[in-house]
């Protein structure tokens, strides 16, 4: 039986997740996963159960898989409430299991989104109770299942969560930065950088080494999900075969000869973060990693590649060292150093900067060759790309010395 679903992401990356969820249907062998519109936010699309399997276990971009229930007009709550009993829950999951409900509303009418989830709990509930004489547990922590509605100005849709916890959390993180990026943000960013597996990346600041250890898995054939478990395994019609069936098809890919992904951060503790990161997400082969201040880097290939990271900005600038500096001047002196490395060193690769602070290329006295608006979170962030040609360095030495 065909169904139709939502898969919300880090804004920004519709249009990635919508080519990915293609790519999934054509890697796995899928006829039946379709790709329908792409929303502000996430992408709409259908497919069989055993779809949401294969979404849930390859997916590196969704936050979650969402199956739709129902989509109607409503008035007021005793709408929203009326067309929540209706569902046949009782088809999916046990009042043995817990639940928990979260709404998101745009451009709603209706006031309290508080008692908005209140009336869809009480449905659910209702329904059980009504045909059981027993309903299942509330659980906001760890919940066996989760029912997330969505109200727009005329329409409510009721969902059912099959992915359980966010689908970032992929089973592997155990020790963090001081401000991790989240691996499905990781993940598109290094799509929209167009790297390619095989192709050398350098992350110089790298923290506890997200974009690292995405690329590593990339490479390695490893898929997001396959260190976790799901909320679709709790389903009333869950097919264990069929999943171990869709897990036992995953292929490793052949690893190169010579390393090609490459990290350093001027802590290490980071380096070894990093390092314990990889191998907990079942990276076998040798990433290196350096500590080292990321102006001081050199390339660690002789092919020209990706460089991407997520710079430090506001009060991260500060483990960079010298606290007589402000932080602004502190950064002001750190990126015109870390520019100077990058003309004088990286002719030819790509350079890719994820950062909130708008203000970066000015920073960098470089001109951004393209400028891709994100979010992280509710933070509005960019990912800027300099393209450093080759011949940098020696018109920076031509300059007479009165006009720098």
């Amino acid at each position: 039986m065909k169904h139709s679903y939502f898969c919300p992401c880090p804004r920004g990356l519709e249009t990635a997740l919508a080519e990915e969820i293609a790519e999934i249907a054509i890697n796995t062998g899928s006829t039946t996963l379709k790709v329908h519109n792409q929303v502000p936010g996430g992408v709409h699309c259908s497919g069989e159960l055993s779809d949401v399997y294969r979404l849930n276990l390859h997916s590196r971009i969704a936050s979650r898989v969402l199956m739709r229930m129902a989509q109607r007009g409503y008035k007021n709550e005793n709408d929203i409430y009326d067309l929540t009993l209706e569902q046949a829950w009782e088809d999916w999951f046990t009042y043995h299991h817990t639940i928990r409900v979260d709404v998101t509303a745009v451009k709603s009418p209706l006031k309290s989104l508080e008692f908005i989830t209140l009336k869809i709990k009480d449905a659910v509930c209702d329904r059980f109770r009504d045909q059981f004489t027993q309903r299942p547990s509330v659980d906001t922590r760890t919940p066996d299942m989760r029912i997330v509605g969505f109200l727009d100005a005329h329409n409510y849709t009721i969902y059912l969560d099959t992915s359980g916890e966010s689908l970032f959390k992929r089973g592997w993180r155990a020790e963090t930065g001081d401000a991790p990026l989240r691996e499905n943000l990781a993940a598109g960013l290094l799509r929209t950088t167009g790297w390619k597996p095989g192709t050398p990346l350098l992350d110089p600041m790298c923290g506890s080494g997200t974009i690292l250890v995405e690329a590593a898995q990339m490479l390695a054939g490893i898929p997001p999900g396959m260190q976790r478990d799901f909320a679709f395994e709790k389903f009333a019609d869950f097919d264990e075969k069929e999943w171990q069936q869709i897990k036992a098809a995953v292929r490793p890919n052949p690893i190169p000869a010579e390393p090609t992904i490459f990290g350093s951060d001027i802590s290490g503790d980071m380096v070894v973060m990093t390092r314990n990161n990889l191998q907990k997400a079942g990276i076998t082969f040798e990433v290196p990693l350096k500590q080292i201040e990321a102006q001081e880097i050199k390339v660690p290939t002789q092919t020209a590649g990706v460089l991407i990271t997520n710079p430090p900005y506001g009060e991260r600038i500060g483990v960079r060292g010298d606290h007589r500096f402000e932080p602004d001047e502190l950064a002001k002196e750190f990126f015109a150093a870390f520019s100077g490395t990058l003309k004088q060193r990286f002719a030819g690769w790509s350079v890719f900067l994820f950062t909130a602070d708008l203000s970066l290329p000015k920073l960098l006295r470089l001109k951004e060759s393209r400028k891709t608006p994100f979010f992280n979170g509710a933070l509005e962030c960019r990912l800027f790309r300099f393209d450093m040609v080759a011949g940098f360095n020696r018109r920076e030495a031509a300059k007479p010395k009165e006009a720098e």
